[in-house]
């Protein structure tokens, strides 16, 4: 899956994984992301508020998402 970040910069990890409802809450996704359960570009990344930046792929549970 892509997410086009629409001429901004940046967007939050925590509020990527929620605006994508990949989970039910913001609460959620911190938790998913502090737990470990999030990799950044093959790494796990455990910052809630990593800035994700076009590029950036993003592995939790089954999907993929390609920042564009």
């Amino acid at each position: 899956m892509e997410f086009e970040l629409n001429g901004k910069e940046f967007i939050e990890l925590n509020k990527l994984l929620k605006i994508l409802a990949l989970v039910e809450s913001g609460g959620q996704a911190n938790l998913f992301i502090t737990e470990g359960h999030v990799q950044v570009n093959g790494e796990v990344e455990t910052a809630k508020r990593k800035k994700m930046r076009a590029g950036n792929v993003i592995h939790f549970m089954e999907n993929e998402i390609t920042i564009k």
